[in-house]
């Protein structure tokens, strides 16, 4: 028993009861190794020893961790060559992207890990050695695209985020920034301004303070605490006292702030701040 898991690198015994890997390799059969021959499943004889000889000279290299890296080195050498970058795509494009991945990866975990819980005992050694590698990849390619996907900060196609309840004021001030060459995008609450600061960064913030869910005094601090977000220019748009609104700006650290109702000739200093950056 010693001799064959040492060779294998299998249980002869597994929870009192003598595996049927074990049998096999008692009357003879053929015993796939756990790591290097996993090959074999799928491959010819010749094809394996070629593979089981490269192995042996570039150390302990499975096949998934070499399909990783070819992958990992394919996108590396292809955003060089065409400059291509997954941070141009936009929300929604990387959205359906993790959608697609994560909806067929979600039922091959599923299953496999419910075979593993519930079926073990009952599945053959190659089996089980099979769905346990199914299994287990499944969690990498899980992080993987965790990794890639979820992390991503889309270079943002507006250029100023409006956080705004009212939508008249919404409205307006689009329209001037359009007028004016610039792309304005509003929206409602300060969640939906939190979560649209995860999809895409813009290069300045136009934020309400009394808003219907968050105060903007908040969010400020929240935006202005966050190392991705903090250096994002932000300036209260408000119909508060221009007296209230000073004596917060130093805990806030706010850029500054126009007061409503305001004149047009109050975001030249925007303007200033957009053409520089």
């Amino acid at each position: 028993m010693k001799k064959y898991e040492e060779i294998t690198g299998r249980y002869a015994i597994w929870r009192g009861v003598i595996t049927e890997g074990f049998r096999k390799w008692q009357r003879g059969e053929k015993v796939y190794h756990r790591e290097k021959e996993r090959i074999s499943l799928y491959v010819s004889d010749d094809t394996k020893s070629k593979w089981l000889k490269y192995t042996k000279n570039n150390g302990d290299l499975t096949i998934s961790k070499l399909i990783r890296e070819a992958v990992s080195y394919f996108i590396e050498s292809k955003s060089i060559e065409t400059g291509y970058s997954l941070s141009k795509l936009n929300p929604q494009t990387i959205s359906n992207i993790s959608h697609t991945l994560k909806e067929p990866l979600t039922s091959i975990k599923g299953y496999s890990q419910l075979l593993l819980e519930n079926y073990r005992e009952k599945l053959n050694d190659q089996v089980l050695e099979t769905v346990k590698n199914i299994f287990e990849q499944s969690i990498l390619l899980e992080k993987k695209i965790i990794n890639i996907l979820d992390n991503i900060k889309v270079e943002s196609d507006y250029d100023v985020l409006l956080i705004e309840d009212d939508l008249a004021t919404i409205r307006l001030i689009t329209s001037y920034f359009d007028s004016k060459g610039y792309e304005c995008k509003g929206v409602v609450s300060g969640s939906k301004g939190l979560e649209e600061l995860g999809n895409t960064i813009p290069k300045l913030i136009l934020l309400d303070i009394i808003l219907p869910d968050l105060s903007g005094y908040d969010i400020c601090k929240t935006i202005k605490s966050d190392k991705e977000w903090s250096h994002i220019p932000l300036f209260f748009l408000t119909a508060i006292a221009g007296s209230e609104v000073e004596k917060n700006l130093p805990d806030t650290k706010a850029d500054g702030y126009i007061l409503k109702p305001f004149n047009f000739s109050d975001f030249e200093v925007i303007f200033d701040i957009l053409k520089k950056s």
